[in-house]
């Protein structure tokens, strides 16, 4: 049985064996707003619906609104004309919405309003005559989505090769902007590079980087520094999930490894172990955390501190395509699960 401990002072639970559990942890505002549109499409329209990429990038997830009757595809083009389609939580470039449009599809649009608003940016900043330097993960979605926004206007940076590489029109009208789900001291570090080259590089008007992220790795540096291993519950392809891993080892972890599911945790993990923390990516249901928590417990891990960096409670509301619908049909437009 496993027992949970709110607190944040880190203090001796009475036993040689403990968990540091993260909070905040798992699924932020965007990424619920955009699993609870599929949910409430298929309600409302029926199976199938179709997704552009996976709705959030998690494989329980996907399974889940698979097994429903979500239908996930690489381009909208590989959908038939007519269907309801939706874009994912990492949003979509002008030109995927122009395709969708040529097909007849009504499209729902699930992007993240943090990434919508640095997609905002980004056209505000084109139109004002800016070079912009996107600090992200080539072939990552969420940056062919932004970076479509302007397409020969926004370059991405992705590396020391990058920064060598970047040619602006005017040194002094150079902007940088950033993918929402990166590390934030792994950004600042590049902007530093970034500005040796052009030292009149301005800053975004606010932080790209949202708050889910910069949190979830606030609450791991606190938990890995007094960690021996720790466990990040979440997919490889999240990037966030990723960062959290390498955050964890930064912040002084002896050892740190990320799982999709609590059997993929390995034995050999725990020789000299006496503290585990445990936290998990935005698009991870906490389903997927409490198995984790029971796999410990059976491994003699069962007295589990919670350690608040803190609260959250911020929530989106759900896309206006999708809340339109529901009204018309007198049904509830709240971002609650069904």
């Amino acid at each position: 049985m496993v027992t949970v401990i709110n607190n944040t002072d880190l203090k001796d639970t009475g036993s040689n064996k403990k968990v540091l559990l993260a909070a905040p942890r798992g699924y932020c505002a965007g990424v619920d707003r955009a699993v609870i549109a599929v949910e409430k499409a298929l309600d409302h329209y029926g199976a199938p619906v179709y997704v552009r990429k996976q709705i959030v990038h998690n494989k329980h997830v996907v399974r889940s609104l698979e097994r429903r009757g979500a239908i996930f595809v690489e381009e909208v083009d590989e959908a038939p004309e007519g269907c309801v389609m939706i874009f994912s939580a990492h949003g979509v470039s002008p030109a995927v919405v122009a395709m969708a449009e040529s097909r007849n599809q009504q499209t729902i649009d699930a992007t993240c309003p943090l990434v919508t608003k640095v997609h905002r940016e980004v056209q505000r900043f084109e139109k004002e005559g800016y070079d912009i330097l996107l600090v992200g993960h080539e072939g990552h979605e969420e940056v062919e989505g932004t970076a479509g926004q302007a397409p020969g206007i926004v370059q991405l940076i992705d590396g020391n090769d990058d920064i060598a590489k970047a040619k602006v029109k005017d040194p002094s009208k150079v902007i940088w902007l950033s993918q929402t789900t990166l590390s934030v001291d792994e950004t600042m570090e590049t902007v530093l590079k970034i500005r040796e080259r052009f030292p009149l590089l301005e800053n975004p008007p606010s932080d790209d980087i949202c708050y889910a992220t910069q949190n979830r790795q606030v609450a791991i540096k606190k938990i890995g520094a007094d960690s021996d291993l720790v466990i990040v519950v979440g997919s490889a392809n999240s990037s966030n999930t990723v960062r959290l891993v390498e955050v964890a080892l930064e912040a002084g972890a002896k050892a740190a490894y990320r799982v999709d599911f609590a059997s993929e945790i390995e034995d050999s993990w725990f020789e000299g172990v006496a503290t585990v923390g445990v936290s998990s990516g935005a698009s991870v249901p906490e389903e997927l955390v409490s198995d984790v928590l029971d796999y410990l417990d059976e491994k003699g891990f069962g007295n589990v501190s919670t350690v608040t960096t803190a609260e959250e409670d911020i929530q989106f509301s759900l896309p206006k395509e999708l809340r339109k619908e529901l009204k018309g049909a007198g049904h509830d437009t709240s971002n609650k699960k069904r």
